[in-house]
């Protein structure tokens, strides 16, 4: 009988003027606040098991530029050592420098991969392990500028072109499930992670702890989680178990 790899689990915390909230879509219209303090969460998360925690700075996503520096500094020195990958409006090598200087295990690029792939192949390049991108697709096609501008490229395109500039994964969103509790992916996640030879971390619509069950079985080795987390659908501790095949 063959074992399946245990799924990692990372929550998110994504920042609006200082607050954690969740997005429906994408859309910053449709913003729900679950935390006034996010910088209380990691120490939460950590307790739970988390064995990572994904950051984005909303502002900076919408703005093209990081916005809230030191609130994500401060988020990842509450995690106390567990690796954070932070993203959002990241689009050049002093944002980039940056993040990492502020105790980022990860940074995240997303837009910059399509609009700058010299400057995003630089930066894997000068971080081995360290540039996660991110491909953010709508109907198979990457969506950029904080999801509101479509693209003329295909996730897998995307994902070929990260592996050849030597990213460490690709974490991989249905802009169109994100925040809707519709449930991941699975088809698509699972075939990106198929045509490309890098780790493939699935974001977006995870609802249920048969949501989680249905990426390990597809061999997905991680998986953002945010709304169902803060909806209490079910509990990080609850999902780091199922995660591992305990429950």
């Amino acid at each position: 009988m063959t074992t399946l790899p245990a799924l990692r689990v990372w929550p998110a915390v994504d920042l609006l003027e200082g607050r954690a909230v969740r997005l429906h879509e994408g859309k910053r219209d449709r913003a729900t606040v679950f935390h006034e303090r996010p910088w209380e969460l990691p120490p939460q998360f950590v307790a739970d098991g988390a064995e990572g925690i994904h950051v984005v700075d909303l502002d900076g996503a919408f703005a093209g530029a990081p916005v809230q520096h030191a609130l994500v500094a401060r988020l990842i020195a509450a995690a106390g050592g567990v690796p954070v990958q932070v993203g959002g409006g990241i689009r050049d090598r002093a944002a980039v420098e940056a993040v990492l200087a502020a105790g980022a295990t990860r940074v995240v690029l997303g837009t910059a991969a399509v609009k700058s792939p010299a400057f995003v192949e630089e930066c894997c390049r000068a971080h081995p392990g360290r540039v996660v991108i991110a491909v953010d697709a709508k109907d198979g096609v990457v969506a950029v500028s904080g999801w509101v501008e479509a693209s003329d490229v295909t996730a897998i395109e995307l994902g070929r072109r990260a592996a050849e500039w030597g990213a460490a994964a690709l974490l991989y969103t249905d802009v169109s499930r994100d925040g809707t509790g519709a449930g991941p992916n699975v088809a698509a996640t699972a075939a990106l992670a198929a045509a490309v030879d890098l780790e493939v971390i699935a974001s977006g619509g995870v609802s249920s702890l048969d949501d989680l069950r249905a990426l390990r079985a597809a061999g997905i080795p991680a998986v953002v989680v945010g709304r169902a987390l803060y909806d209490a659908r079910f509990t990080l501790a609850d999902a780091v178990r199922v995660a591992r095949g305990d429950a």
